[in-house]
């Protein structure tokens, strides 16, 4: 058996033999078609057979626990963003139960709402067309192939909570797809698990903690700035914020395309390595 550390760096192929990953979204929509729902969670084909007015009252409950009740989780970055993505188009990568996506639509947004799950848009779409939101859209991501029919460029890519929950290597194959969507100077935003709570947990092997952050998850996988970058490469970002939040619990990624930076021979993506004329890796850009 592989220490933590091996097993952060395995090959793809004995992961995949493990978990057969060989068809990553299928490993993952056996446990994603449940969404997050305050301290428990929901099945979303459960959540359909409510009535359009069950579902909403729902959606407002969950909502408020974790935006308001519990600011530090959600509501602080509904307060800085909200009016800042009006008339942006943001492509909400696992969208889950909408709580940003709506949010977000709500003050403006052009959002495109992409999932692997077809209940979890249906959940979604229903609740948009209750409350006569416009100018959202909704994409069911059935393999890495579909990502090829996204039309046209989005403003902001907003990962929320789901990248980190497929091995590196998956995942970086799957950023390289959306990053094709991303315009020039477009924004990258992404919550995801720190290295910090990992190292509290014990430093489990990735396909054990998952089990532990979310209850039955295949995979859970930490990220810090520099990893990030890797598997963001060979696109190049300038940081906007970074920063663990909510107890060490999630770490916050916000990074600014930078164009003038991709296709420099330097390998190694992180801060300083991406550091020119003092703006890549810049920490004090703090524009929302």
């Amino acid at each position: 058996m592989p220490t933590s550390g091996e097993e952060s760096r395995s090959p793809l192929h004995l992961v995949r033999n493990k978990w057969e990953w060989r068809s990553p979204f299928n490993v993952l929509r056996a446990k994603w078609l449940e969404i997050p729902y305050g301290e428990e969670r929901r099945k979303t084909p459960d959540l359909l057979r409510l009535s359009d007015e069950e579902l909403w009252r729902d959606w407002q409950e969950a909502w408020h626990r974790d935006a308001v009740s519990d600011f530090a989780h959600r509501g602080w970055y509904y307060a800085l963003y909200g009016n800042a993505l009006r008339g942006q188009r943001v492509l909400d990568v696992g969208s889950g139960f909408g709580f940003d996506g709506i949010t977000f639509a709500r003050k403006g947004a052009r959002v495109t709402f992409l999932d692997i799950a077809e209940p979890n848009l249906a959940v979604v779409r229903r609740l948009c067309e209750y409350q006569q939101i416009s100018g959202v859209d909704f994409f069911l991501l059935e393999d890495m192939r579909a990502l090829s029919r996204l039309q046209g460029d989005y403003d902001i890519i907003w990962c929320s909570g789901s990248m980190h929950h497929a091995p590196f290597e998956i995942v970086h194959e799957e950023a390289g797809l959306l990053l094709q969507h991303l315009r020039p100077t477009g924004r990258w935003i992404e919550l995801s698990y720190p290295k910090a709570r990992w190292e509290r947990d014990g430093q489990m092997p990735f396909e054990k903690w998952g089990d532990k952050t979310d209850g039955g998850a295949p995979w859970a996988e930490w990220y810090d700035l520099d990893k990030l970058f890797a598997r963001l490469a060979p696109a190049r970002f300038d940081v906007v914020l970074h920063f663990p939040f909510h107890n060490h619990d999630f770490i916050w990624f916000d990074l600014l395309r930078n164009p003038r930076l991709e296709g420099l021979a330097d390998p190694v993506f992180g801060p300083a390595a991406a550091t020119t004329g003092g703006e890549s890796g810049s920490r004090s850009n703090t524009r929302p």
